[in-house]
């Protein structure tokens, strides 16, 4: 065999030869370190590290299982018959000069990443901070995507006047403007109510033959006038739009058909929607279809829900996870509990995911209907999954047991949420009202209200018709004016004279 032939031709040198004194890789060995056997044959062999037995090793050079070499495939021979011994790979010295490098820029690198980690945890004030340490340095240069990520986070936190202070110091700097840029700075505008500064910034828009607006900046300013129910503006949007040859894209028109549909306009909810199905660049999509179903699912209507359903599987638009809890929630609603059932066992069949807005739907369905113990077998079965519940998971539960007389459960899910670490806003609050005035303990209701003011929670239109209402059935009017002192826009005059 060729493992037998080679063996016989080659054995482990015993004495030191010329060849061994000129080898690159020297070794100098301490005292006790020879590898070789000692000259006397009855002194005792020291532990060497001499290497393995050829045959107890690999292609490679290691440790393992035999292998049957073919003809000129021995790894320790040369092509000549002589030993041959592979130089090793200086990883260490190539790690030192990466690391090197690494360092050598560890400054810049860290600076930048800490202003995408202040924008990622939308802290503004701390991202500003970043970006003007940033900008002193020499090497560091502001780019498009920069300014526009600022824009972005600035807008959304409700700071308009520092993202138009940042838009013209990107101008002062030299850097172009963009549609993109102008369309963020819209943006800003439009999420803080300043519909007549993004407007004019339109105008600027249309007036620069470089920044001309395209359907995205349309689609921002359309979405601001129908959240403020200006549809006379929205349609003149869309005819501005039309003159300047840009057609309306699927957001675009989910956005107005969701305004139409809050405000109870299905008219013209119906013309958008048989528009989008004539369209070629908004075609109906699957944020459509839960558009719809929504709609007839909160009016009650389940027959027209349902209807529609099957219209759209017809398009071919396939159901998501929202919408099939949009489904459970509106059966939940009519107290049809064999078909959210059905819809729950079909989400298990497909692999859709039970999430928290699921066994939230369900948790509501029995909350109206005073099932305390299904409620709570429910909830108690969302837990075991895994799923966190959220703020409203717990205004579900207060109200349920509220509704079904079990006043001591309330105050428990009340110390639950604390010890979870829900934010406790003003619906929360709302629920909790809402349970003190049913017990008739008003006592225990002014004390959560003033709570949520001492923590700065905004009272809303629900909060006052609750106190209201709690107020007006043990005959306390002088309550109620002091309510309609406090915040007149929520609390009419007429509600004080009873």
């Amino acid at each position: 065999m060729a493992l037998a032939a080679a063996a016989a031709t080659f054995r482990p040198r015993l004495a030191v030869t010329a060849s061994d004194t000129t080898d690159t890789r020297r070794r100098h060995w301490k005292a006790g370190e020879f590898p070789f056997p000692t000259s006397s044959p009855d002194a005792p062999r020291r532990r060497t590290s001499k290497p393995a037995p050829e045959e107890e090793r690999d292609s490679s050079g290691s440790r393992g299982g035999r292998k049957h070499w073919k003809a000129g495939e021995f790894p320790a021979t040369t092509p000549d018959g002589e030993p041959s011994r592979r130089r090793r790979t200086p990883i260490k010295n190539v790690k030192k000069r990466l690391d090197a490098r690494a360092d050598a820029k560890a400054w810049a690198c860290t600076v930048t990443e800490a202003l995408a980690d202040r924008i990622a945890a939308k802290n503004w004030q701390e991202a500003l901070q970043v970006f003007e340490m940033l900008k002193e340095q020499p090497f560091y240069h502001p780019k498009e995507g920069t300014f526009m990520k600022l824009l972005l986070l600035l807008g959304r936190s409700g700071q308009p006047s520092r993202a138009r202070s940042l838009f013209e110091e990107m101008l002062s700097q030299g850097c172009n403007p963009t549609p993109e840029l102008y369309t963020a700075l819209i943006a800003a505008y439009c999420r803080n109510g300043l519909l007549d500064d993004a407007f004019r910034l339109l105008d600027d828009m249309k007036a620069s033959p470089l920044c001309q607006p395209d359907v995205y900046t349309y689609s921002t300013i359309i979405k601001a006038c129908v959240d403020d129910s200006r549809f006379d503006m929205v349609d003149a949007l869309y005819r501005e739009m039309a003159d300047r040859g840009i057609a309306p894209n699927t957001v675009t028109q989910n956005i107005v058909l969701s305004g139409y549909g809050r405000a109870g306009r299905l008219d013209d909810m119906e013309k958008v929607l048989s528009a989008m199905l004539e369209s070629r660049t908004s075609k109906p999509d699957v944020w459509t279809m839960n558009i719809i179903l929504s709609l007839f699912g909160n009016r009650g209507q389940v027959e027209l829900m349902e209807k529609w359903y099957e219209k759209f599987r017809g398009y071919g638009i396939e159901p998501e996870t929202r919408t099939l809890n949009i489904l459970i929630g509106a059966y939940g609603k009519k107290r049809m509990y064999d078909k959210m059932s059905a819809v729950m066992e079909y989400m298990r069949k497909l692999a859709f995911p039970w999430t928290t807005a699921t066994f939230n739907n369900v948790i509501e369905a029995f909350a109206e209907s005073a099932d305390a113990k299904n409620m709570e077998h429910t909830f108690n079965q969302m837990r075991a999954e895994g799923m966190k519940p959220d703020t409203k998971t717990f205004c579900c539960l207060i109200n349920g047991f509220s509704n079904a007389g079990l006043f001591h459960k309330v105050v428990g899910m009340v110390k639950l949420a604390e010890r979870l670490d829900v934010p406790m806003d003003t619906s929360f609050h709302n629920a909790v009202l809402a349970a003190c005035a049913k017990a008739d303990d008003l006592m225990e209701m002014e004390r959560v209200f003033r709570h949520m003011k001492q923590i700065q929670c905004v009272p809303d239109a629900t909060t006052y018709s609750v106190l209201v209402e709690a107020y007006r059935k043990e005959g306390m009017t002088d309550k109620i004016y002091g309510l309609q002192q406090e915040n007149p826009s929520l609390v009419p005059t007429d509600l004080v004279h009873v």
